[in-house]
């Protein structure tokens, strides 16, 4: 079976089936949370902690989430089960209102499940470009969430490196220090030291994020989280992305700089894969 996979009131639909319509909340006042885990090579690596995630997620968007994390892991193992053992798979949870003034009525809080064929994209190396565009602060949008209403923003930081020749963009905070890619969190490394943004309010702490930096550090390697300027991520000797959607991914360019995949990229994506079959 290959067709996307969506659990929705007791039963799974085939396709892409029409689940909001114009009255409803979330598609015209922005009151949609989700989350994304993998499946793949046979492991589903922190499906738990993105499962509880998308239930925090909906809270802080003012929703009353209908299930809880252990009971959304259950279904998404269901969906799991649906595809092909060595398929590599999107898992997509997700919380919204259907109705509300404004702000959402969490009595009509609803809840889908989504997975699909999405392939791991290939450890080759991507070309990032420093955005004009700057992430908000916690008191200006729910950074503490994965809301769909942030994503606009990251859609046109891509679509302006996109236009650029680039494949991603590299989006800044309101101080002008480096937050993370559009698309996943941000690491360079500099002699050996591994160094990603602090968390500061204006981007999600991952997940996979997470993970790496305790995977390093377990290893050995030193990881600082700190303020990060545009020169210092220019004058790194490597620079990776975590995320869901590629995992631990090399950058080979960022703007007219060139990178190659170093010693702590490769140790970063080994010790993952590495604990992904471990569980």
């Amino acid at each position: 079976m290959t067709a996307p996979q969506t659990y929705f009131d007791g039963e799974w639909l085939e396709g892409n089936p029409g689940l909001l319509g114009p009255m409803s909340h979330a598609l015209w006042l922005g009151s949609c949370v989700f989350d994304g885990a993998r499946a793949f090579e046979g492991v589903a690596p922190d499906l738990d902690m993105h499962c509880q995630r998308v239930t925090h997620s909906a809270r802080v968007m003012g929703l009353a989430p209908t299930l809880d994390g252990a009971e959304i892991e259950a279904l998404a193992r269901q969906g799991i089960a649906r595809f092909a053992a060595d398929a590599e798979l999107y898992i997509r949870p997700m919380f919204w209102a259907e109705s509300g003034f404004v702000a959402p009525d969490p009595a009509t809080t609803r809840f889908a499940l989504s997975v699909y064929e999405s392939p791991l994209p290939k450890p080759t190396g991507s070309a990032a470009a420093i955005s004009t565009r700057r992430r908000p602060t916690p008191e200006t949008a729910p950074t503490e969430a994965k809301a769909a209403c942030l994503y606009p923003q990251s859609g046109m930081a891509l679509r302006e490196a996109i236009g650029r020749g680039f494949q991603n963009a590299i989006v800044l905070d309101q101080m002008g220090n480096v937050a993370e890619f559009a698309t996943a969190n941000l690491f360079i490394a500099k002699d050996g030291v591994a160094i990603t943004p602090a968390p500061n309010g204006c981007f999600l702490d991952g997940v996979t994020r997470r993970r790496v930096i305790g995977l390093l550090r377990a290893d050995g390697v030193e990881v600082r989280e700190r303020r990060l300027t545009v020169d210092q991520l220019l004058a790194a000797d490597e620079v990776f992305s975590t995320g869901n959607h590629g995992k631990v991914q090399p950058y080979t360019k960022v703007e007219d700089r060139d990178f190659q995949p170093g010693p702590v990229y490769e140790r970063a994506r080994r010790l993952y894969w590495d604990y992904a079959h471990s569980r």
